[in-house]
């Protein structure tokens, strides 16, 4: 059995996305701003902002939030070691449930390095 932790969640998600955007367009340009300030370069660099949000996303046991910030953690430059050692980190946080969201982190990041 395969699973598509990373582009299947977002191809899931994003068109439900879409559609609420259309109802509450402020909502989400508000959002957009904040992520943009939150993630761009800064004293920390991008890669290790969107390592940081994918341990979150996997102790919050977020699916979709795991899918964005593995691809995020991609297109930054993050290695499969950077990777697999902030999910470790997440164990130590999280416990148990760590140990089962992280190896989805884990290998969403590995479908979007691929590219």
């Amino acid at each position: 059995m395969s699973h598509s932790h990373g582009k299947g969640v977002l191809g899931d998600i994003n068109p439900l996305g879409r559609e609420l955007r259309q109802v509450i367009p402020d909502t989400y340009a508000a959002f957009a701003g904040l992520h943009k300030a939150a993630m761009g370069e800064g004293t920390l660099a991008t890669k290790t902002k969107e390592l940081i949000a994918l341990a979150i996303a996997v102790v919050e046991q977020c699916d979709g939030c795991i899918a964005a910030h593995a691809r995020g953690a991609a297109k930054a430059g993050a290695t499969k070691e950077e990777v697999a050692e902030a999910i470790g980190v997440t164990f130590l946080m999280a416990g148990g449930p760590a140990t089962v969201y992280g190896p989805r982190a884990y290998s969403a990041f590995c479908e979007f390095a691929e590219d």
